[in-house]
């Protein structure tokens, strides 16, 4: 059982993806983007918060698709 809800807006590790996402909402799953913002995607339990480490690696991954053109 998974003790942890999510809030909108909260950064979280999707187990299945293995990636952070921002929770933009639930219709019977979870809606979440990356945190720089980008495509959507539908995730299901379990998840939980992302760590620092998470947090941080996702922010760099966005900085460098940003400086390579990939993303706005």
């Amino acid at each position: 059982m998974n003790a942890y809800t999510p809030q909108v807006g909260d950064l979280v590790w999707d187990e299945a993806t293995q990636r952070v996402g921002r929770v933009v909402d639930r219709v019977g799953c979870w809606q979440l983007k990356p945190p720089g913002g980008g495509r959507e995607w539908d995730a299901h339990d379990p998840l939980r918060p992302a760590t620092a480490a998470e947090r941080l690696s996702a922010g760099m991954a966005m900085a460098n698709a940003r400086s390579r053109g990939e993303a706005p």
